[in-house]
C-alpha cells in the first residue's frame, strides 16, 4: 500500500544490461538487477537489504555494464525472471514492513530514470502490471536539492555527488554493485531526517496510470517545452498505443494528436504533449525505441504544431468530445443517405454507443451535405473491440470502414472539411478597376534581397518576423516563395526592397540571423536574378543558369483578357487568385488584343502579404498583385455606370482533376460536378493555348476545368 505521506520508505536501486547513470533505460536493455531495503522514517530503523538478479531475454551484456557491475551472462542465466522478481518484492517488503510494525510505503529512487525509463517500459512490453507501489515515489534527488538548496542541480546530482556534500564515505569497491548504492541512499536520508534539517517526505512523484483523452481548444496555450513529434509510427497505431510507447511518462490530458496527410489518411507521424517540460526530456531519450517491429523517432515540436492539429473552434465538437475516458471510433464509407438509426442498428446491441444518438458525430460539407465519414464514442474498451469487429461489413449497399480514432483526429478531420469547400467559390461578382503598378522587379538594379536556408515550415509570417523593422521597407507584394519540383518550400526565398541601400542593409542586418532553430544566409542580388530563379533557373556561384524553357505547362500560358495567367492556388486562397509570373505567350495574335489587366482593390488590401503556394510547373512564387477579391454591391453600380464597355464575368478558380479513369470523357466530367456553374464555352476564345499546351488540356487522364 502507499500513502501521500508514508512512515515508510524502500529504497529501491536498479540496473540493466546496457547503459548506465544518466543513459538509464535510453537503449532499451533489459533490467538485470533490483536491490531494496525498507527504511522507517520515524524510528530510523531499516530492514533487511535484498539483491536480486534479473534474467533477462537477452542475456547479452553492454561492455559499460561488465565494467561496473561485475555481472556475468552465467550468472544472470540462473536469476529469475522479472514477474517472479517483483512478486518477491512485494512479498519480501510486506515481511519486513511487519516486522517493523509499518503497513504503508513508498518507494525512494535514486532519480527517475529506474521507475520512468526502465520498469514502466519494459513490463508494457511484457504485458504484465505493475502493483500500485511503482506509481508513486520520491526522487532522492529532488528531495535532497530542496532539503540542500546550494548543492548542484538536480539533473548534474548523483549518489556520489550527495555523499561527498555530506561528507559520507564513497568508497564504492567495499560493497556490491548495488548494495553501496543503496547503503549510501539510506545514509543520505537518515543525514535530510536530522534535527539541523528536520527534511519531510510529503510531495512524491506519481505516475499516471493511463492516458486521458479530451478536447483541445485553439485558444489555449501550450508550452513548446511540452510538445514532441513521433514520427514512423504503424498507420493503425491509436492514442493508446502511443500512450502506451510512453508508458512512465505523464502524458497532458488530450495530448496526443494523431496527424493526418491531405487525403485525410495517418500519415505515421503524431504530436504528444507532456505534463512539464522534464517528461518532454525523458520521452526524448526513447528516440528510436520500438513499437512492435517498427522504431520511432522522436524529435523536438513545437506548440503552435500541436495546436494546428488538435486544437479546434467547433461547438459541436466541444459538445461531442465533453464526455471523458470515452473510446472513439472513426467510422468511413457510410453511404450518404445514412441516418443516426442505420449507424445505431450496424453496430447493434452488442456495442451500445455512450449516450445513444447524442454519441454519433456526422462529418459534413459546409454545405451540410454528408462526407460518408463519422465518429462514434464507446464507453469501454469491450464495446469498441466489439465495433471494430465490424470491419468492412456491409451497410445498405457499402462495406464500412472502422478505426480506432482520437480527439485530436476528429478535430482534424471536422476543420479540414468545414473550412476548406470541395469546389472553392467566389461569393459575389467581380468589378474591373485599374490596379496599381505592383510587379515583378527587374533591370541590374540590386534592390532584392536573397534568403537562403530557410526552414521548410516557415511562411509568410515568419519571415516578415525575420526581418523586423525592416518589414516596412518591402514593396508591397514583394516576399517570394520558391517551391521545389514537387510544390514544396526549397529553403529560398527572394524579397523586394524599396531601394537597393534597403536591401545592403537588410542584407548586412540578417545575415546568418537565426530564424527558428536554423541560421538563415542573407544576400543582396537584383531584380533579373531573382527572376531567373522564380523562372525555374538556378542562381550560384557559377553564375545564372536560365530556366528550362520546354517544359509543358498543365494550367494555360496565358489569358488573353489578362497579361499573365492565372495559377492554380489553393482552396483556401480562393477569394484572393493571384496572378502568376509566367513568361509571355508565344502566340502573337494574343498580346496583340489584351486590354489592361483589372482588379478590385479594397483599402485594407493595400499591405496584403500572402502565403502563396504554386502547383509545379507553375512558377514558384507569390502573387504580384491581389488578385480577385470580392466588391461591394456599391463597386459594382458605380463600375457599371462609369464605363461604356459590358463588364465580362471574370474566370473562376481552377480545379485540377487527379487520378481520374484513363476512359473519363468530357460527359463523365461534366456529370461529376452536375449542380456546379463552369464556364460555358463561349469563354474558350479567352484562352489562347499553343499546341502543347492544348494537348496536355485534352489529355484524358488530367483535366484543367474553368
Amino acid at each position: 500500500m502507499t500513502a501521500s505521506h508514508s512512515d515508510s520508505l524502500v529504497v529501491l536501486f536498479g540496473a540493466t544490461a546496457g547503459a548506465y547513470g544518466a543513459k538509464l533505460g535510453s537503449d532499451e536493455r533489459e533490467l538485470i538487477l533490483l536491490v531494496w531495503q525498507v527504511v522507517d522514517l520515524p524510528s530510523k530503523k531499516v530492514g533487511t537489504l535484498h539483491k536480486s538478479l534479473v534474467k533477462a531475454d537477452n542475456l547479452e551484456l553492454s561492455d559499460q555494464c561488465r565494467e561496473v557491475s561485475g555481472l556475468t551472462p552465467e550468472g544472470l542465466g540462473k536469476a529469475e525472471p522479472l514477474d517472479r522478481v517483483l512478486q518477491q518484492f512485494s512479498q519480501l517488503v510486506s515481511s519486513d514492513l511487519k516486522v517493523l510494525g509499518r503497513s504503508s510505503y513508498t518507494l525512494c529512487s535514486d532519480g527517475q530514470l529506474l521507475i520512468r525509463q526502465v520498469l514502466h517500459p519494459e513490463t508494457s512490453k511484457k504485458n504484465f502490471l505493475l502493483s500500485d507501489c511503482f506509481y508513486s515515489f520520491y526522487d532522492l534527488r529532488k528531495e535532497f536539492h530542496t532539503c540542500y538548496p546550494s548543492s548542484a542541480a538536480v539533473k548534474d546530482q548523483t549518489i556520489k555527488t550527495m555523499a561527498e556534500y555530506l561528507g559520507l564515505g564513497t568508497d564504492e569497491t567495499e560493497e556490491d554493485f548495488g548494495v553501496w548504492q543503496v547503503k549510501t541512499m539510506v545514509a543520505i536520508i537518515f543525514s535530510m531526517l536530522s534535527e539541523s534539517c528536520n527534511h519531510i517526505f510529503t510531495e512524491p512523484e506519481t505516475v499516471k496510470y493511463k492516458y486521458e483523452t479530451g478536447p483541445c481548444s485553439k485558444s489555449e496555450t501550450v508550452d513548446s517545452e511540452t510538445v514532441i513529434r513521433a514520427r514512423g509510427l504503424p498507420w493503425q497505431s491509436s492514442d493508446q498505443d502511443i500512450a502506451r510507447f510512453f508508458k512512465g511518462l505523464n502524458i497532458a490530458k488530450g495530448g496526443v494528436a494523431l496527424c493526418l496527410n491531405a487525403q485525410g489518411r495517418r500519415n505515421g507521424e503524431a504530436l504528444v504533449r507532456f505534463v512539464n517540460s522534464e517528461q518532454r526530456d525523458l520521452a526524448l531519450e526513447r528516440h528510436k525505441h520500438h513499437m512492435g517491429s517498427r522504431y520511432i523517432e522522436v524529435y523536438k515540436a513545437t506548440g503552435e504544431e500541436f495546436l494546428k492539429i488538435a486544437g479546434g473552434t467547433s461547438n459541436e465538437v466541444a459538445q461531442f468530445l465533453s464526455k471523458e475516458n470515452q473510446v472513439i471510433i472513426r467510422m468511413r464509407g457510410l453511404p450518404f443517405t445514412a441516418t443516426q438509426e442505420d449507424v445505431l442498428g450496424f453496430l447493434g446491441p452488442e456495442c451500445p454507443v455512450t449516450g445513444g444518438k447524442e454519441g454519433l458525430l456526422f462529418v459534413k460539407y459546409p454545405d451540410g451535405r454528408p462526407t460518408g465519414d463519422a465518429f462514434v464514442l464507446f464507453s469501454c474498451e469491450e464495446y469498441a473491440q466489439n465495433a471494430l469487429k465490424k470491419h468492412k461489413e456491409i451497410l445498405g449497399k457499402r462495406y464500412i470502414e472502422l478505426f480506432r480514432s482520437t480527439a485530436a483526429e476528429v478535430q482534424q478531420v471536422l476543420n479540414r472539411y468545414m473550412s476548406t469547400p470541395l469546389i472553392p467559390t467566389l461569393p459575389t461578382p467581380i468589378i474591373p478597376v485599374i490596379p496599381p503598378p505592383y510587379t515583378i522587379a527587374t533591370g541590374s538594379a540590386r534592390d532584392c534581397v536573397r534568403l537562403r536556408g530557410l526552414p521548410y515550415t516557415a511562411g509568410i509570417d515568419d519571415i516578415l518576423e525575420f526581418m523586423g523593422d525592416a518589414t516596412g521597407d518591402i514593396k508591397p507584394h514583394g516576399v517570394h516563395m520558391v517551391l521545389n519540383q514537387q510544390g514544396r518550400p526549397s529553403g529560398d526565398a527572394f524579397i523586394q526592397m524599396k531601394s537597393a541601400d534597403k536591401a545592403f542593409m537588410v542584407a548586412q542586418k540578417c545575415h546568418k540571423k537565426m530564424m527558428k532553430d536554423r541560421y538563415v544566409e542573407v544576400f543582396q542580388c537584383s531584380g533579373e536574378e531573382m527572376n531567373f530563379v522564380l523562372m525555374g533557373g538556378t542562381l550560384n556561384r557559377s553564375g545564372l543558369s536560365p530556366p528550362p524553357c520546354k517544359l509543358p505547362c498543365l494550367s494555360p500560358p496565358a489569358y488573353a483578357a489578362f497579361q499573365t495567367a492565372a495559377a492554380v492556388i489553393p482552396a483556401e486562397a480562393a477569394l484572393y487568385q493571384p496572378q502568376a509570373l509566367l513568361p509571355a505567350t508565344r502566340t502573337p495574335q494574343a498580346t496583340a488584343a489584351a486590354p489592361p489587366a483589372v482588379t478590385y482593390y479594397p483599402a485594407q488590401a493595400a499591405q496584403l502579404y500572402m502565403n502563396y503556394t504554386a502547383y509545379y510547373p507553375s512558377p514558384p512564387v507569390s502573387p504580384t498583385t491581389v488578385g480577385y477579391i470580392a466588391a461591394p454591391p456599391g463597386a459594382v453600380a458605380a463600375a457599371a455606370t462609369a464605363t461604356h464597355t459590358p463588364i465580362l464575368p471574370q474566370p473562376g478558380a481552377l480545379v485540377r482533376m487527379q487520378g481520374l479513369p484513363y476512359n473519363t470523357g468530357m460527359k463523365e466530367i461534366l456529370s461529376f460536378f452536375q449542380g456546379y456553374q463552369y464556364a460555358p464555352d463561349d469563354y474558350n476564345g479567352l484562352i489562347q493555348l499553343s499546341d502543347q499546351a492544348r494537348s496536355v488540356l485534352q489529355a484524358p487522364k488530367e483535366w484543367v476545368c474553368l
